[in-house]
């Protein structure tokens, strides 16, 4: 049986080459997959290899902005009842929507540094809070970009890696290097984000 994971490398490989289609159908495919709840992270690293760093993580950012707003709206839409009952009884979504009607956007772009809660999850449940959409879909795009920036990178650099030997041994360090500092930059942001989180009494006692 195909897996989902087999399905969107087979993916990856049929749109190299296929020039400015390919990062379109790229980036929807990526809002697809934030939509239908499924893992994004082949697809980020994979545009790192595929792209290269500015370009894949321009794609990435597209495809995950687009797929959080159609959650956003699908869940204040038609899909609400349905999303009412997934969050219902969680008390993480809970304290997530005490902390928006106190403090807004800022909820959202923090909750967007952190991991603390699952990326396609917290995008159907903002859907359920009262934040607005223009700030949400603002909070979600910047918070983003340190976490986008960072796994791009690492999905190029491992591309990099283990390319022909025309990429000499200082480019594949750099490449390598940096990404490992971003990594670890984003660890730093994403522990400082969650950190801010938990004051915010936006945590609650489990995020599920």
């Amino acid at each position: 049986m195909v897996s989902i994971a087999d399905l969107l490398r087979s993916f990856q490989q049929a749109v190299v080459g296929l020039g400015p289609a390919g990062w379109v159908l790229y980036a929807l495919v990526y809002a697809v997959c934030c939509v239908l709840f499924v893992p994004g992270s082949i697809l980020t690293l994979g545009a790192g290899a595929i792209y290269g760093l500015p370009l894949g993580f321009a794609i990435v950012l597209t495809g995950a902005s687009l797929g959080a707003t159609l959650s956003f709206l699908l869940a204040r839409g038609a899909l609400r009842k349905k999303v009412e009952k997934m969050t219902a009884g969680n008390p993480g979504f809970r304290a997530l929507d005490r902390a928006i009607a106190r403090e807004g956007a800022k909820i959202v772009f923090l909750v967007r540094l952190s991991p603390l809660f699952p990326f396609t999850y917290v995008n159907y449940a903002f859907g359920l809070t009262g934040v607005r959409t223009l700030p949400y879909v603002l909070a979600t795009v910047v918070g983003m970009i340190p976490g986008g920036i960072a796994y791009v990178w690492l999905g190029t650099a491992a591309a990099t890696a283990a390319g022909s030997h025309e990429a000499d041994a200082t480019r594949k360090a750099l490449q390598v290097g940096g990404a490992l500092t971003a990594l670890a930059v984003t660890f730093f942001v994403a522990r400082l984000a969650t950190r801010a989180v938990r004051e915010a009494g936006a945590a609650g006692e489990k995020a599920e």
